[in-house]
C-alpha cells in the first residue's frame, strides 16, 4: 500500500461501435474475451474497453489501479459509460450491454448519456462531507465538452486532469500513463475549471 493522497479516477470510455467491437459481437469469434462476453457471467468492463480502445484505455486503467485506493470502502476508479453513468472496471458486461453502449451518442446534450453521468457524479460528491471531498481526476480529453460540461457542473473545483495531457493525442496519453505507472511516478494535476483545454502539439513520448 502506497501513501498517495486519496483521489477518485474517472476513465473516459472506449468507442463501442467500431471494428474491434464488431469482432466481439461476431458470434463466430472464438478468442477468449469474445467467448467470455457471450457467456452468462460476462467479462469485466475494464477488460472489454481495453480491448476496444487498446493502448489508451489500457494506460488509463493501469495508471488508476497503480495510484488509486479505496476511499471509505468505495471504488477509487470508475469508468464513464454511454448510458449507465459511472461503473467500476470490474463490473461484468455482456453482449447486450455492449450493444446498448453503442446506441447512445456520448454528447453533453444527449439526455440518455448526461443524466446517468450527472447522477453518479453527484453521488461521489454527496457521499462525502465537503471538507473531505477528494480530488476527482478525469483521465480523458478535456478539449471538448462531452465529459467536462457534465462533470464540472457537479464537481466544480474538485475536478482535475493531468496537465501532461494538453496537446497530446490518445496514443501519446496512453504511453505517458503506462510509463508513469511503471515508474511509480504520479503525474501532476490541475483543475479543469479555467484550464487551457488544448494547446500546441506536445513532443512525442518515446516508450523506453
Amino acid at each position: 500500500m502506497h501513501d498517495a493522497p486519496e483521489r477518485v479516477f474517472l476513465l473516459s470510455p472506449a468507442h463501442c461501435g467500431g471494428r474491434r467491437a464488431q469482432l466481439l459481437l461476431n458470434e463466430a469469434a472464438e478468442f477468449p474475451l469474445a467467448q467470455r462476453i457471450r457467456s452468462s457471467e460476462g467479462a469485466p468492463l475494464g477488460e472489454v474497453f481495453s480491448f476496444l480502445s487498446g493502448l489508451y484505455f489500457r494506460g488509463k486503467l493501469t495508471y488508476a489501479r497503480r495510484f488509486g485506493r479505496r476511499i471509505d470502502g468505495r471504488p477509487h476508479t470508475l469508468v464513464i459509460t454511454a448510458n449507465r453513468g459511472l461503473m467500476p472496471p470490474e463490473a461484468p458486461v455482456g453482449i447486450s450491454d455492449l450493444c446498448d453502449f453503442g446506441t447512445v451518442d456520448i454528447a453533453a446534450d444527449e439526455h440518455r448519456y448526461r443524466a446517468p453521468l450527472a447522477r453518479d457524479a453527484a453521488a461521489i460528491a454527496n457521499n462525502r462531507r465537503p471538507s473531505r471531498m477528494p480530488p476527482v481526476v478525469l483521465l480523458g480529453s478535456i478539449a471538448t465538452g462531452k465529459y467536462v460540461d457534465v462533470l464540472l457542473e457537479v464537481l466544480g473545483e474538485h475536478l482535475l486532469f493531468p496537465s501532461a495531457f494538453v496537446g497530446r493525442g490518445d496514443m501519446s496519453r496512453g504511453a505517458i500513463l503506462l510509463r508513469a505507472a511503471r515508474e511509480g511516478t504520479e503525474l501532476d494535476y490541475q483543475p479543469v475549471a479555467g484550464a487551457v483545454r488544448s494547446g500546441r502539439r506536445a513532443p512525442r513520448i518515446e516508450d523506453s
